[in-house]
């Protein structure tokens, strides 16, 4: 796995041992990145389930203002943790060792973020319980963008009740990604 553009364009990360974690490959980051690479520059970027932390770095390079990692698995934040050090972008990121839902909670209030990825363990429904929570949410807004890497059999027919807009969906061999933001009402992000 490697930081496909910007700053620390073409350094290799490191990726945990096993299946504890599964890493977006190059093709799909790139993929997904050529979709939001005009939002990134000068964004807050939230990495929920980070893993090694591709995703959140690959927005760093590509000039996010800061990202915001968070992981429950000490050793893969550690791993995050050790990447950022490597590609010498620590500095503009916070890492959270932490439960999710526990890391919402305690940042309400303190950031609004432009874009929220998330690549929570598949068909576990985890997705959709940090969906309703950002749904009442004060940590986005109507126009932050929300992504979502589920497996490709993942039932988003839900997102209407929670105030979100499907704006667009990328499928791949196994998986997919999910594009949301909130539909303009005022309780809604």
């Amino acid at each position: 796995m490697r930081v496909i553009a910007g700053s620390a364009r073409s350094l290799k990360l490191k990726t945990l041992e096993g299946m504890d974690t599964r890493p977006t490959t190059d093709r799909i980051k790139e993929t997904l990145f050529n979709i939001i690479s005009p939002s990134v520059y000068d964004s807050i970027f939230l990495d929920l389930f980070s893993g090694s932390g591709g995703i959140g770095i690959e927005a760093l390079s590509r000039g996010a203002r800061e990202a915001v990692f968070v992981e429950s698995s000490p050793k893969a934040m550690e791993c995050v943790k050790e990447n950022l050090k490597f590609t010498r972008l620590d500095h503009r990121a916070v890492t959270m060792t932490s439960d999710v839902m526990d890391a919402l909670y305690r940042m309400e209030g303190e950031k609004v973020f432009d874009i929220i990825f998330m690549d929570p363990p598949y068909d576990r429904g985890l997705e959709q319980k940090v969906l309703k929570y950002l749904s009442g949410s004060g940590l986005c807004y109507d126009d932050t963008l929300i992504i979502v890497e589920a497996s490709k059999s993942t039932d988003f027919s839900y997102i209407d009740d929670l105030g979100f807009y499907m704006v667009r969906e990328k499928i791949y061999k196994t998986n997919k990604h999910v594009f949301l933001v909130g539909t303009g009402k005022e309780e809604i992000c």
